[in-house]
Parts: C-alpha cells; structure tokens; sequence
C-alpha cells in the first residue's frame, strides 16, 4: 500500500508519520513554497489529542509543556475574571513550539525507509501517476488551484501578532486569554522562563505588541521579546473534501480564528478519523483507494462545519459586545461559567470536539 502526500508541512508530516507507522509506504512531495516554520509560533494540542499523538504517531511528551488552568477575561468588565477552567489531578491541553514538532517529524520520517520525500510535481504529471490515493495538504500545488478553489471563506480584518516572551522563573502552568476592546490576546506558558503570546488584532494598521503586551500583563516580569511574526486571518470551510481520489486535508479543508487554538487539533480529529478508515480497509485485505476520500466526508464534514462556526461564533459574541459598548454578553457568560455541568461541557468540546 502506497499514499502520496502533496505538502511536507506539519499536518502533512503529521499524517505522513502516521502512515508509517501503520506500514504504509508514502511518498510526501515538497511544497511549491519553501517551508518556513518561524521560531515565534506555537501550537495548543488537548489532552485526548496529546494521548492520540503519542500513542498512534510519535512521542513528543518530552517536547510539551503542559497546562492545568485556563482563566478568561473580559475588559468590558474592567478585565475581571469570566470563565475558568481548572482540573486538579490533569492537565487541560498542551503547548508546543511548532519548529521543534516540524523538525522531529521529519527527522523521523526520513530516517524510515517507508517514507520518500520527492520534489515538487505538476498537477498533469500527478493526474496521470499511479497513486490511488492521493491527499494534498499543500495550498500553492497547482492541482489545489484546480480542484480546491470552492470554499465558504469570511475574513476577519484583523491581523494575528506572534511572540515569545522570556520572563522570571514561575510555576508557568496557567494560560489566560483576554477578550480586550480590539480583539483576544493569549497568554501561553512554554516553560517557567517563556510564555508565548497571539494578539489578533482588529484592523490592518501596525500596532507595537509590546506595548499592549505590557497594558495587560499583570503575571510575568518581562525579560525580553522575540520577533515578532504576523499574519492576517480569515477562515473558510471547503465546499467538497475531495475529487476522484484527491482528498483535501488540513489547513486546505478548514482554517478557523486562533482565539481556542483549535485549529491543528481539527486536522488531529480528522487524522484520528482517516486512521480508523484505513486500518478497517487493511483488516479487510482492502486498497487504500477513493473510497477512502467518501467515506472520510461522509464521516467528518459535518462535525468540522459545525465545529468552525462555533468558533466563528464565540468570535462575533464578544465582538458585538464591544460593538454596542456594553456588558451584557460577558456578566451572561460569566454566570454561566458557574454552573459545574456547563463548565465541564465547555471543557469537553475544547477537548473532543464535537462528539456525534
């Protein structure tokens, strides 16, 4: 059995190891756009996503820096508390730093004699190969321009701002995010000396993160800052995952705003569901084929769009809040964060997603 993987990306790294593991041969083709994995940016993995990625893929305990409390605050009312999540005995989600993840992966990969990394190849030659099952997670591939262009996309005019901070040593395992007036800032812990932080920030101008880091940080001694990265957000949501026996994955399927940092925990709920797929396939003595791409839509487009509008929609709740200047919407969530049984539902779809 063989996959080819169009994009050495994370997801497509992440999804090429754990074929391998599974005893498939891939073969992973180079984006168009060389990969740049800034050193400023960092990803969030949940609990039952972190025991799925060290258990089905590779062991990256070593590599997370783990987090136990989650706190939430509004400045609409004055920057107090609204919402916290805590577990006593686990740890709610992890942190990691995407190039050290990135760097792991493809160490391992191309140390495994079922995995060949190709350079880039034209959307004809690809068409016309033997591979019955191709999955491109790559956007600048010609053949995404021809397949994967129709998509529900929303942009969001804001800009997302990227940093780590070194800082005093402290117990470094509570992560905070801010719903300010121009849009949520995220405080999380890399380690007792570092804390990553993202601003999306509403509107196009340049703004100096460190200055609105230092408005509303009120934990950490700063030390110093790292580069800072950016990028503009928008999210969509692909009308169709598939044509013949291309299927569309990642970032390429959804992208969704930052502020749950739940979008590579999206494409590790698609990975775990695409692994059930093909390991029913290789229990039935059964090609990895197109049938693989129907079944894999059939079983995750729906959980995936109502995912990305849930986000969309804590997104415009306290967007709306700051647009009618009023504290309604967060003394409601701030009630409704008391309840135990909310609480742990909130905690459980940040967790699981959405559970069918």
């Amino acid at each position: 059995m063989k996959v080819c993987i169009l994009g050495d990306g994370l997801i497509g790294l992440t999804l090429a190891q754990t074929l391998v593991k599974q005893g498939i041969y891939v073969d992973i083709f180079s984006s168009n756009n060389p990969i740049n994995q800034k050193k400023t940016q960092t990803l969030g993995i949940s609990k039952s996503n972190t025991n799925f990625f060290n258990k089905n893929i590779l062991n990256i305990q070593n590599l997370l820096w783990d987090i136990n409390k989650i706190e939430i605050y509004s400045e609409n009312l004055n920057n107090e508390k609204i919402l916290t999540f805590q577990n006593q005995k686990e740890k709610l989600f992890s942190i990691v730093k995407n190039y050290e993840l990135y760097n792991l992966l493809k160490k391992k990969l191309k140390k495994n004699l079922l995995c060949i990394f190709k350079k880039t190849i034209s959307s004809k030659d690809l068409l016309k190969s033997d591979y019955k099952l191709i999955i491109n997670t790559d956007f600048s591939n010609s053949l995404t321009k021809k397949l994967f262009y129709k998509h529900f996309r929303k942009d969001y005019n804001s800009i997302a701002y990227a940093t780590i901070i070194k800082h005093k040593k402290l117990e470094n395992n509570i992560a905070t995010q801010i719903f300010t007036s121009n849009g949520p800032l995220a405080f999380l812990p890399l380690s007792k000396t570092e804390t990553s932080i993202v601003f999306s920030y509403k509107g196009n101008k340049k703004i100096d993160l460190k200055q609105c880091v230092k408005k509303y940080n009120n934990r950490y001694e700063i030390l110093s800052f790292r580069d800072i990265s950016s990028f503009k957000l928008v999210s969509s949501n692909l009308r169709s995952y598939f044509n013949k026996n291309v299927l569309a994955f990642g970032d390429l399927l959804h992208k969704i705003h930052p502020l749950a940092g739940q979008g590579f925990n999206m494409s590790l709920r698609d990975i775990k569901e695409i692994l059930k797929l093909i390991i029913l396939k290789k229990e039935n003595g059964l090609d990895l084929d197109y049938s693989i791409c129907i079944d894999f839509e059939k079983k995750t487009k729906h959980k995936n769009f109502i995912f990305s509008n849930s986000i969309d929609f804590i997104y415009e709740y306290f967007n709306f809040e700051n647009k009618i200047k009023k504290n309604y919407l967060s003394k409601a969530l701030k009630y409704l964060g008391k309840s135990r049984k909310i609480n742990k539902i909130f905690t459980n779809v940040a967790d699981n997603g959405f559970i069918f």
